[in-house]
């Protein structure tokens, strides 16, 4: 049976690799970002580097996608222990993180905006459209709010002995300090990629069975009858 005909194998490679794959897509768009490798003054930086913005805020776009079928997974692995506290944290990181996706989008508007106007002023109006109260109460603050879940959910997944204690410490310190370029995206992109990287890892590596939470059925060594078949 193939991969994608088989429900258990399918679903759990797909949260396995989320977890490898968003790490990586993260650090490499934080280095793709231009305001981010210069430090500083940024404005003006994303209208002369529009191409830079791009690929750093789609890289970035798909890097929130992506985790969240591995939250889906984590979620998943958690039972006989924590399961109502991993269902609130799940949720809270997953409806949370999935808004920092949709914050991408403003990193296209500064580009253009500071290409079509004086940098400054363009990079003004981009200011006020990102700290409106919508975008501050709808996508920032929620999206926070999603990186505790995180924490929560990861915490939720050691407690049900499925992930290592410092796993989402390390996904949270990354995450947080990868932007600071270029020590904190070193530092920081090697603590996601460990900590993500682990419990996905962990998720390839374990059997449909283990994944399902299915018993292993024993193998027969007997005869239907119980007695030791005859072998003369």
């Amino acid at each position: 049976m193939s991969v994608l005909a088989d429900p258990r194998a399918f679903r759990r490679t797909v949260a396995g690799l989320s977890l490898v794959v968003a790490p990586l897509l993260y650090v490499v768009a934080v280095v793709a970002d231009p305001a981010l490798r210069q430090g500083g003054d940024t404005v003006g930086v994303y209208g002369r580097y529009p191409e830079q913005v791009s690929v750093s805020a789609s890289l970035l776009h798909w890097s929130w996608v992506l985790l969240l079928p591995g939250i889906v997974g984590m979620v998943h692995l958690i039972r006989g222990r924590g399961v109502v506290f991993g269902h609130i944290a799940g949720g809270l990181a997953f409806f949370g993180v999935v808004n920092f996706s949709g914050l991408m989008l403003g990193d296209f508007f500064y580009s253009y905006l500071e290409r079509a106007l004086p940098a400054a002023q363009g990079a003004a109006l981009a200011d006020q459209a990102i700290t409106d109260p919508g975008a501050r109460y709808a996508f920032q603050i929620p999206g926070f709010v999603g990186l505790v879940g995180l924490l929560l959910l990861g915490l939720a997944l050691a407690y049900a002995r499925r992930g290592p204690w410092w796993a989402p410490f390390a996904m949270l310190a990354g995450i947080l300090t990868g932007p600071i370029f270029p020590f904190g995206t070193i530092a920081g992109g090697a603590l996601y990629i460990a900590g993500a990287g682990v419990i996905g890892l962990r998720m390839l590596r374990m059997s449909d069975e283990e994944w399902s939470g299915e018993p292993v059925q024993p193998t027969p060594t007997g005869s239907p009858s119980g007695n030791l078949a005859n072998t003369r």
